[in-house]
């Protein structure tokens, strides 16, 4: 029955907390002792708060007793990455220097998903300051991948997304700079959202006008990510970005016809290096796009300069966030946090004008191309997951990658142009590996992705395909 509980999708566990055929405290129960039995071995959520998980259950079980409005998220079980401030719990950034760190207020994502109805039990792993695709950390360590213990599970959201993968939580928060929503949703086979910039309102932020990162949802299903973002999503005036969109508009049907829709199909993105495993397991589901009616064209929009912009926008970031801390903390940050540092501490007026220059030309030429192709479809990752004892890619198809972040491509050159994107479950490779296809969007048209990745999820049905439970299992 707990087995039956924690895979069950967060659209059900609610409609049957609803229709009190399930209590909250079962449901807390259940997600309590999946992670009893399986984090001690995958280390995917970091602080753990069974106690006050139960408690707040009891809370929410009471409110529905007494006819109050429970909220959409109405008693799922939530942990927030270890990047977000939650009030009273540890949040430490998976650095040593905020190793004891916790805060007095929450970030805005937690409020909305408590106001929800989400309860609070834990912190998701996540890298050092949510640097790289690779979650490891000198404070908690590493997580592992759910589907072969020594490869990663990705990052940033690496934590969610195995905790995800296995049943220890129904839905989960991320962020995404370089793919850190997409990137462990493809390699845990679970289903990963980037939003536009402002569809979720970030608050508290540093550079509150900054479109590059972005908080969103990850779940197994693509109804529950909707459902989750129908939580999250809406204006906030502390974001002078945020869309002024209501958030219950993401509560309609996700069903639609796409007989004529034209979609784009790049293998990668204009000569990307992409791993043939990768590329195969992708290749084999274009069919898929085409019985649901889709018109699938090779083609991709130009991304001239997009590598150069985000190098520019990421580096502009972390010496705004970190650049006072490498003064003072210099021996506690790792190597590639550092580098970044002073990448951007390095940078000109000039160059982070002309950065600016072409991400607007960037944008406009891929507007323009989406006018023709309602979808581009391309590799969330252009490798599969790798040894967790390696930091990052440092080769792919024999070609070297000069930095820590450039076999993230992929991914960071579709968060440049500010458009939409979600990672959805596409298959295994011989060795069991998940691997998942991007699906963008069309200027801020969250619902369209959500939509074909819908569509697609239901005619594959590869979300089902669970980790090997027993092997996970400390018990």
């Amino acid at each position: 029955m707990t087995t039956d509980i924690c895979f069950m999708s967060a659209t059900q566990l609610v409609h049957l907390m609803r229709r009190k055929e399930l209590s909250a405290r079962q449901v807390m129960e259940a997600h309590i002792d999946q992670i009893q039995q399986i984090n001690p071995r995958v280390n995917a959520i970091v602080t753990f708060l069974p106690e006050l998980g139960l408690k707040l259950a009891d809370a929410a079980d009471k409110k529905q007793m007494a006819g109050e409005n429970t909220g959409v998220l109405h008693g799922l079980p939530v942990a927030h990455k270890d990047l977000v401030d939650t009030k009273g719990i540890l949040t430490t950034l998976g650095s040593p220097i905020f190793k004891n760190r916790i805060p007095t207020k929450n970030a805005l994502i937690v409020d909305r998903l408590q106001k929800a109805g989400a309860i609070t039990i834990g912190k998701t792993n996540t890298p050092e300051f949510g640097a790289g695709s690779q979650t490891f950390n000198p404070v908690f360590g590493e997580t592992c991948n759910p589907y072969d213990m020594t490869k990663t599970c990705g990052g940033s959201s690496g934590g969610a997304a195995a905790a995800l993968a296995c049943g220890m939580l129904p839905i989960a928060d991320g962020s995404d700079t370089g793919g850190s929503l997409r990137n462990p949703a493809n390699f845990c086979n679970i289903v990963g959202l980037r939003p536009s910039p402002g569809r979720v309102p970030d608050y508290p932020n540093a550079a509150a006008w900054y479109p590059v990162s972005v908080q969103g949802p990850m779940a197994r299903t693509v109804q529950d990510v909707a459902l989750m973002l129908s939580a999250i999503a809406g204006p906030d005036p502390r974001s002078p970005i945020s869309i002024t969109t209501p958030a219950h508009f993401f509560s309609q049907p996700l069903e639609r016809n796409f007989k004529g829709t034209r979609i784009a199909w790049s293998r990668d993105l204009g000569g990307l290096p992409v791993d043939s495993r990768v590329t195969q397991v992708i290749d084999s589901h274009r069919h898929v796009f085409e019985s649901l009616g889709c018109r699938v064209e090779d083609e991709e929009p130009d991304f001239s300069n997009a590598d150069d912009i985000f190098k520019v926008m990421r580096a502009w970031f972390f010496a705004l966030l970190f650049g006072k801390m490498l003064k003072t903390h210099r021996d506690h940050i790792k190597d590639t946090v550092i580098w970044n540092i002073e990448q951007g501490l390095k940078l000109t007026g000039v160059q982070i004008g002309e950065a600016e220059k072409q991400k607007t030309a960037l944008y406009h030429r891929v507007r323009k191309f989406m006018e023709t192709y309602e979808f581009l479809i391309c590799p969330v990752n252009q490798v599969l997951p790798f040894d967790i004892k390696q930091p990052s890619i440092t080769r792919i198809n024999n070609v070297k990658m000069e930095t820590y972040i450039d076999w993230m491509k992929s991914c960071y050159y579709i968060t440049v142009t500010g458009h939409p994107a979600i990672s959805v479950p596409c298959g295994f490779t011989a060795q069991g590996l998940p691997v998942g296809v991007q699906i963008v969007g069309r200027h801020q048209d969250e619902l369209g992705v959500l939509q074909l990745a819908y569509a697609f999820e239901q005619a594959t049905h590869y979300y089902r395909h669970r980790p090997d439970m027993a092997s996970l299992s400390c018990l």
